[in-house]
């Protein structure tokens, strides 16, 4: 059986020394490449030959160990200090002695302010393409937030111009204030972590972004890529109040408002008591005004109503018809009695003319109604002739005072 290689095993390890000489060699294959970044620490030792520097990434919490020769920074093309934009050239190296990385750089180029700004300019069209410069999709302020977030330099001029004037405007207005770096390697990450901290903070109702102006370098974390995308996440409203007017980084694009300064973000966050009391008391004298206008204009109108005669005096209208009115009556009691008077009239005549057709009056004048009564029980009928009431016949005489009875003793001719 084959024995395992050595480092294969925990019973064959390598030494630290073989394994420090292994990985060096595996770092010398890489070759040298071109790294751009920033420089946040410069150790220049006195006597020293060589300076150890910290190349930092802008956009994330990313850094390297960067050594060089002395007279390469002494002969650099623009002065190097913290916060610089450099592209540096060099090989990986793997320090056996302590077990260290570093890139041992032989040439440093300064990145100019042309292509800083040409990398603005790609990184502004990219975020436009993809709609976070929208206006449709920025968000109102609120008119008297509760709370005002507040991301800017500690003790900085941005802080005292924005609370300041905030207080005069509005008494009442409350901050929470995250003091971060505005400039320098540091400063993306710190502003990202304290927007996304106000951002979950329910209490706050806006975010302001405040610096005071300054050059491009200076500007440079508000145009990163990184805290652009993380204004536009944000949920909460925020003001970018970066520089001054002439500075335009890509932060005061994405940002629901921007403001010119520090001093007109705060004019912007909150209303001015004297100017909302102004108009107040304006909103008061106009409505007692109009109030006052319309209950006139409605007393005229009243006055005008109660004005009219048939308002004045709502019975002269029938105080003026009441003689129309009884003589309209007089005329219909007149009708009415001349009506039932010759009605009255007419009845008479018909029943004096009744009376002198009647029967009644033919047997008061000795006339009679002589009528055959059955010996059935059945209705009388009356003797039209000799033959209705034959000899026996039981009859019935009607005269003018009564009626009488009889028997039919035959015709006096004998039939």
């Amino acid at each position: 059986m084959t024995a395992p290689a050595q480092g294969g095993s925990a019973e064959h390890p390598f030494p630290v020394r073989a394994a420090a000489v292994r990985i060096a060699g595996w770092i010398d294959r890489l070759g040298s490449v071109w790294v751009e970044g920033q420089l946040t620490q410069i150790n220049v030792r006195a006597q020293a030959r060589t300076v150890f520097m910290v190349l930092r990434d802008p956009a994330a919490d990313m850094s390297l160990t960067v050594t060089c020769n002395r007279d390469l920074v002494a002969a650099a093309p623009v002065p190097l200090t913290e916060g610089t934009r450099v592209v540096v050239y060099g090989k990986p190296n793997f320090y056996t002695g302590r077990g260290t990385f570093s890139l041992r750089v032989s040439e440093i180029r300064a990145v100019g302010i042309g292509e800083l700004l040409a990398r603005i300019e790609r990184l502004r069209r990219l975020l436009d393409a993809e709609g976070l410069f929208d206006p449709r999709l920025k968000r109102p302020l609120p008119f008297l937030p509760g709370t005002v977030g507040l991301i800017t330099g500690r003790a900085s001029a941005a802080e005292r111009d924005v609370t300041a004037v905030a207080a005069a405007r509005w008494p009442a207005v409350r901050f929470a204030i995250r003091n971060t770096a505005v400039q320098g390697p540091t400063a993306v990450a710190q502003i990202v972590a304290a927007l996304r901290d106000l951002d979950a903070d329910p209490q706050v109702a806006v975010i302001v972004v405040a610096r005071g102006g300054g050059s491009v370098e200076d500007l440079l974390p508000f145009s990163d890529e990184t805290l652009c995308r993380a204004i536009a996440a944000c949920t909460t409203p925020v003001v970018s109040a970066v520089g001054h007017e002439p500075d335009n980084p890509l932060c005061d694009l994405v940002a629901d408002l921007r403001a010119a300064t520090p001093t007109d973000a705060a004019k912007r966050i909150v209303p001015d008591t004297a100017a909302e009391q102004e108009l107040l008391d304006d909103l008061r004298r106009r409505s007692a005004r109009a109030l006052h206008n319309w209950v006139t204009r409605e007393q005229r109108v009243l006055a005008q109503l109660r004005g009219r005669p048939v308002l004045a005096d709502p019975l002269s209208a029938l105080t003026a018809r009441a003689d129309d009115v009884h003589r309209a009556r007089a005329a219909i009691r007149r009708d009415i009695t001349r009506l039932v008077a010759g009605e009255t009239e007419r009845i008479e005549h018909l029943g004096a003319r009744l009376g002198t057709l009647g029967p009644a009056a033919t047997l008061a004048r000795g006339y009679a109604l002589v009528q055959a009564v059955p010996a059935d029980g059945t209705a009388a009928t009356v003797v039209r002739s000799v033959r209705d009431a034959p000899a026996g016949t039981r009859l019935r005489i009607r005269v003018g005072d009564g009626a009488l009875a009889a028997t039919s003793e035959g015709s006096s001719d004998g039939e």
